[in-house]
């Protein structure tokens, strides 16, 4: 932080130096929103590309989500993972591959005849600031027509926001951070908290 004047802060520009992603961030689990095995949970899979689509080999994945109902969880301890609590929010890095990987449930819609989603953000090389995006389960076509995000999309890039159903009921979904087929990203002026992407 810069001091102009006495009382007045202005905000350091963002670099992009780096990544350092490395130290501090991984902890036990992280990309577990609940422990493998546990009935209803399924992979959350994909690969980030660059825009030359070759793949991304450090970069981070954060998602939240409501639970299997609905219920966006406003509990603390979101790094906690005792093997039973699900709490909504995971990170997963991607490796030399671009691939990263989640354990997971399906999302139930947040209000009666909404479309249900994983809100998503996505730090990496050459990122002056995350990303926001979201990924939307391919189920219930009625529903994503009528969502105020896809709907105000136009029609050959919404299919950069819907996952892919795989044959053993999970779901992929990759991110193209630029060039051809690019995911669409987000822009959440004035909320200062995830919950504000459910919204």
């Amino acid at each position: 932080m810069t001091d102009q004047t006495p009382g007045t802060l202005i905000p350091t520009p963002g670099q992009t130096v780096g990544p350092f992603f490395g130290y501090a961030l991984p902890f036990p689990k992280d990309n577990e929103l609940l422990a493998p095995g546990t009935p209803g949970s399924i992979h959350l899979q994909g690969t980030v590309y660059d825009g030359a689509g070759h793949p991304v080999p450090d970069a981070i994945l954060e998602i939240w989500q409501p639970d299997s109902a609905g219920r966006v969880s406003r509990r603390t301890g979101s790094l906690v993972r005792d093997g039973y609590t699900f709490t909504g929010w995971g990170r997963a890095s991607t490796g030399n591959t671009g691939r990263f990987t989640f354990t997971t449930v399906n999302p139930g819609p947040t209000e009666e005849g909404a479309a249900a989603f994983i809100a998503v953000a996505v730090f990496a090389r050459g990122l002056m600031n995350r990303l926001f995006t979201r990924i939307y389960l391919p189920e219930h076509p009625e529903y994503l027509a009528t969502d105020p995000l896809l709907s105000s999309l136009p029609e050959d890039r919404r299919d950069t926001l819907v996952a892919r159903r795989d044959a053993d009921g999970g779901l992929s979904w990759d991110v193209r951070l630029q060039g051809n087929g690019e995911t669409v990203f987000l822009d959440f002026e004035g909320t200062s908290t995830p919950t504000g992407a459910f919204r």
